[in-house]
């Protein structure tokens, strides 16, 4: 009779360690979205960006991420970073227009469709993660993103945040702030920083309410998402371009 105990007693605690955060917000048997609750499809994450507020040169966005996930800091194009500020110019006018380049959050992701070993997966509300435990940093994922919005951590980290745990050998990108949605909260480092800074060209949201705030600008403004060709139905929308 005790060996049946110690046996299901066992088994009763290898189903508590299987519940263990993996990755920033993500557990092995759900995905969580806000207080002990499990991610929805009922809710997609995602944004719109305005590039006609978000000003060339500033890096605010940028700095609040690296902060916020326990990046080293830097800002320039050979830093780990998980949102890069592109500058595009209109040779025909001369105009530039600056904005933030990070995972488009796809419903459609090529990341996930070539991985071998399931480590990049999209959670029920459209966030697209990679399950460091399982990442062998073979980067298809990175060749298959059309965005280059994934990195590979090449050298041994310190000092990470445990909610966001990093790690040498393997790949990772943006999260939308994942720890802070499983937390309750409802916007991004990025976000806060840029809304802080008093340019508010960052909006994030529920993009299945339609009475959301992103929701409702996106429809009554023109934008555009990012090599919509390809059918990916990115999360992120952009205006001004």
């Amino acid at each position: 009779m005790s060996g049946d105990l110690n046996r299901r007693e066992f088994l009763r605690s290898s189903a508590m360690l299987a519940g263990l955060a993996v990755a920033p917000g993500v557990l092995l048997y759900d995905l969580a979205h806000g207080k002990d609750q499990p991610a929805s499809s009922s809710v997609r994450w995602g944004m719109l960006i305005d590039t006609n507020q978000c000003e060339e040169g500033c890096d605010d966005c940028v700095k609040a991420c690296n902060k916020e996930n326990g990046l080293p800091g830097g800002t320039g194009p050979a830093d780990e970073q998980w949102i890069r500020k592109v500058e595009l110019k209109n040779i025909k006018t001369g105009k530039i227009t600056s904005l933030p380049m990070m995972c488009q959050h796809c419903a459609e992701p090529p990341c996930v469709d070539v991985c071998p070993t399931g480590a990049s997966f999209k959670r029920a509300d459209g966030i697209v993660l990679v399950d460091r435990h399982l990442c062998i940093g073979c980067r298809y994922c990175m060749m298959a993103c059309p965005y280059k919005a994934r990195s590979f951590v090449h050298e041994p980290l310190h000092d990470q945040k445990p909610e966001v745990p990093r790690g040498k050998g393997t790949v990772e990108s943006c999260t939308l702030c994942v720890q802070r949605i499983d937390r309750g909260e409802n916007t991004t480092a990025c976000a806060e920083a840029c809304s802080k800074a008093g340019h508010k060209a960052i909006l994030f949201g529920n993009l299945n309410d339609p009475d959301s705030e992103v929701s409702k600008r996106i429809r009554e403004v023109a934008s555009t998402r990012i090599r919509a060709d390809l059918g990916l139905d990115p999360g992120l929308h952009y205006e001004g371009l």
